[in-house]
């Protein structure tokens, strides 16, 4: 390998680290942040740096700006804290994953379950559009979750997650999405980019888009059934950069597009939304 080669090597792996430094709060309220927004490069960062520290731990505030509920024209800002704690490559407590452990891994790949919490929905966030809809009530979940990197010299990860409820919407939600390092990334700064879509089944769909008879009465909306099926498509963006060996700033950017019954749901104010959110790390 060439010197050069090396470098190059040794800087993407540092801007990989850099990138995995901080994850975004509010992964367990519905948002158009992708999921692998949650997790970016912790795969390829465990790809190109086999010999990681014991203990990884990265601690700080975020804060988010994003739409009440999936469907609104009403955005809000939320802040919390931006967690993620890794023993190895096999246990972790994260914002963003949730608390579990990848069960299977290899040197591109891992499977992993965790338990999480889902915050729902509350009618009072946007009372003129919600009223009479009453509350999708805050839930345990547990996820199934899976990502490949194709090679060191293709570094597009594919990721896959399944997510159960029990309580609140009680349904079951997917992602399908892809992540690559996009170019201009180096030691200090690094981002990343790539696709998404999330299928439910009606369970899911039905608490989050459809109209019973009792909340149409109540609600004064038309009666609405909502299918399975894809629920949204998107986009999303994430970048870090390290201002020195401790503390590094992150942002996150993402596009929603809902499709299908989602789309067409009576209290569907808006099929094209957005989020924006910001941490600050401090990294052990």
């Amino acid at each position: 390998m060439s010197t050069s080669h090396a470098a190059s090597r040794l800087a993407f792996a540092g801007a990989l680290f850099t990138a995995f430094a901080s994850a975004p709060a509010h992964a367990q309220t519905p948002s158009p942040l992708a999921e692998w927004q949650y997790s970016s490069g912790i795969l390829l960062e465990q790809m190109f740096e086999p010999a990681l520290p014991t203990w990884r731990i990265r601690l700080g505030p975020s804060a988010s700006f994003q739409p009440r509920y999936d469907g609104s024209d009403r955005y809000h800002t939320l802040a919390g804290p931006s967690i993620d704690i890794r023993y190895r490559d096999r246990f972790f407590l994260s914002t963003g994953e949730g608390i579990g452990m990848n069960v299977l891994t290899g040197p591109n790949w891992r499977v992993g379950v965790a338990a999480a919490y889902d915050l729902g929905r509350r009618a009072a966030d946007d009372l003129d559009h919600l009223h009479g809809m009453g509350n999708i009530n805050p839930a345990p979940s547990l996820r199934l979750l899976g990502e490949y990197a194709v090679s060191k010299s293709l570094p597009i990860v594919l990721r896959a997650d399944l997510r159960r409820n029990f309580g609140g919407d009680n349904g079951w939600i997917g992602d399908l999405g892809a992540y690559m390092p996009m170019p201009g990334s180096s030691e200090k700064f690094s981002w990343f980019a790539g696709p998404t879509m999330t299928i439910a089944d009606s369970r899911y769909m039905n608490s989050w888009f459809g109209v019973s008879d009792v909340q149409s009465a109540r609600s004064g909306y038309r009666q609405y059934n909502a299918s399975a099926g894809i629920r949204s498509v998107g986009f999303g963006v994430s970048a870090s950069y390290s201002i020195n060996k401790h503390w590094v700033v992150s942002a996150d950017g993402a596009f929603q597009q809902l499709v299908g019954s989602a789309a067409h749901s009576p209290i569907t104010q808006t099929r094209a939304s957005g989020v924006f959110n910001m941490a600050v790390n401090y990294q052990f």
